[in-house]
């Protein structure tokens, strides 16, 4: 099936024939989908904080953060295509069909942060007002704004006196009020698309002054792309390798499950992840960095907690302390361990104890569902017949079994992603974060190239898969903390005005 020129090739990537064979093996038998215990709720997996224990847990954070190096994680997408859907088919339609959210974006074109500087563009392009088809020519196409082929991250997003901001302003200024270290500095990564990088150094170079002035803190700010060794490739119906012209393999990105990689390469102790187009103006910030300092004061806890029952677990053998270690695993850190555990040795229960305990930890902010798309809360049954609590995607549950039908349907709330992670052990080591996912949880999509039907695969979602063998918190955080920008139509939304 494959010659020395495709061995050439995935040298080259960084890729071994046996990755290669166990996505082929992927591609034929499918992944496996979770087995949904129930859906976490309130009481029951979701924790619910009380105002005096959010600020409790705010001066945690700030108390204890001392020494610790702590980084903003934001994963931010390639160009925003997918925002300006319905734009794009109403100019490739001519400007013949004006659906609703057509309507509201040009009845409202000057509520928009890009306005001022869509305006002088019509105005030197001599552009009537009144002439939609140019207008949204203007907004998307190369010779106009381009919007339609910037990322997220580098579209003005909202308004203020001295000027709009771009997503990525926005994340360097909430990055101020809750990621900042002990030093004054503020360590921000994003994930970029190669082809926007040098586009994302020119706007941090001409911006980073302005914001490191205004909030009296420094910034490191690092760039890294999905890893070529990530890469997977891409299959016909017939489960063979798909082709490109020039009769090399097609490989496609591994989805943002593949920055898992990006994730363990960073040197840090507390690592915050969030969306790049889930940001708000000024105006609704502190309760977002109320509940990021608390979700941060609440891991840091668990975190001193765990590594000390870890300590007293390596010592001599005490049934009183496997009896409170097995509490905290319960009740703190929301894992379940398996019936059959109290028929095993003491050694074997402490091995397997110490093995829970050594794991990367993660506070996962959820919001009440609302509609919003998104992945949801889940108690999961693992293989050992532990259950844990993990972030499932409609496409990990089997919606024709009707009783995980039913789970997922039961799930009060949804994935926001709004992360905080502790990624060093009890003795300040990082952990390796590759050993924490379960590969079997990936994704398998229909996709066309040329118009031809093929098959994509993505590697576990970041904050699914990827992190399915971390120790996992999920805390309710208000509704007004998720802000996120999926359509143009979205920016005029109240909270992005």
């Amino acid at each position: 099936m494959f010659t020395a020129k495709d061995l050439k090739q995935l040298r080259a990537k960084g890729i071994g024939m046996e990755v290669v064979e166990r996505q082929l093996e992927y591609f034929r038998s499918g992944f496996p989908f979770l087995r949904l215990d129930r859906a976490a709720t309130v009481g029951d997996g979701i924790r619910q904080l009380t105002a005096e224990e959010t600020g409790n847990l705010e001066r945690t954070y700030e108390r204890k953060l001392g020494n610790r190096k702590v980084y903003k994680f934001v994963p931010a997408s390639g160009a925003a295509t997918r925002m300006f859907k319905d734009l794009y088919e109403y100019l490739q339609a001519g400007g013949d069909r004006e659906n609703a959210a057509m309507q509201e974006v040009f009845e409202q074109l000057k509520k928009f942060a890009f306005y001022p500087k869509l305006k002088r563009l019509m105005d030197r392009k001599h552009i009537n007002p009144s002439d939609k088809k140019q207008i949204a020519a203007a907004i998307l196409l190369q010779d106009g704004l381009n919007y339609g082929s910037l990322p997220k991250g580098m579209l003005l997003f909202h308004k203020y006196a001295g000027g709009a901001r771009t997503a990525l302003e926005e994340h360097l200024a909430e990055g101020a009020r809750y990621a900042a270290n002990a030093d004054g500095s503020v360590n921000l990564h994003f994930t970029v698309s190669p082809e926007h990088l040098q586009g994302f150094e020119t706007l941090v170079e001409r911006k980073v002054k302005k914001y490191s002035e205004l909030f009296g803190v420094h910034y490191h700010i690092g760039f890294s792309q999905q890893k070529p060794s990530t890469d997977i490739l891409a299959v016909d119906r017939d489960n063979r390798p798909v082709r490109n012209a020039d009769g090399s393999i097609l490989f496609r990105p591994g989805g943002h499950g593949a920055l898992l990689e990006n994730l363990n390469d960073l040197d840090a102790d507390l690592i915050f992840v969030k969306n790049i187009d889930n940001v708000a103006p000024d105006s609704l910030k502190p309760a977002t960095v109320r509940y990021k300092k608390a979700l941060a004061g609440l891991l840091i806890e668990l975190q001193e907690q765990a590594a000390g029952h870890y300590r007293l677990l390596l010592g001599a053998y005490d049934e009183e302390l496997v009896k409170k270690v097995l509490r905290f695993l319960v009740r703190k850190l929301s894992f379940q361990p398996p019936a059959v555990i109290f028929t095993w040795p003491a050694e074997g229960v402490r091995t397997y104890l110490l093995d829970v305990l050594h794991r990367p930890i993660r506070v996962c902010g959820m919001v009440k569902n609302e509609g919003e798309p998104g992945g949801g809360p889940f108690w999961v049954r693992n293989s050992d017949g532990s259950a844990s609590l993990q972030i499932a995607e409609s496409s990990q549950i089997d919606m024709n079994d009707p009783q995980q039908k039913a789970m997922a349907a039961a799930a009060t709330h949804f994935n926001p992603v709004d992360l905080v992670c502790a990624v060093k052990d009890a003795d300040g080591n990082p952990f390796d974060l590759l050993l924490y996912r379960d590969p079997n949880t990936g994704f398998i999509s229909k996709k066309s190239k040329d118009g031809v039907e093929l098959k994509a695969q993505e590697l576990p979602g970041l904050w699914n898969g990827a992190m399915a063998r971390w120790n996992t918190v999920f805390v309710e955080v208000p509704i007004e903390t998720f802000n996120p920008v999926k359509t143009i139509n979205d920016l005029l939304r109240p909270q992005h005005q």
